[in-house]
């Protein structure tokens, strides 16, 4: 069974990202948020693979509570 994620904070995080695959924390215990540091290992979570394809501005979710990973949907408004 996976442990719960951590959120890192109560609001997204906007950043504007160049073309290339990401990976999205979805465990909340990495070092280099919203970005997967391998910290995830044991918990049972997986990091999610973002793919960029032009340079865009994204909200990205920090509270690891969005329904829409890894995208922000306001879920953090109800923590």
């Amino acid at each position: 069974m996976a442990e719960e994620p951590k959120c890192t904070d109560t609001k997204p995080i906007k950043l504007e990202l160049e073309p290339g695959t990401y990976w999205w924390c979805s465990c909340g215990r990495t070092s280099h948020s919203p970005f997967c540091d391998g910290s995830h290992k044991g918990t049972g979570l997986q990091p999610k693979k973002l793919e960029v394809t032009e340079k865009t501005t994204l909200n990205l979710c920090q509270c690891k509570a969005t329904g829409n990973t890894p995208l922000c949907d306001g879920s953090h408004r109800s923590l």
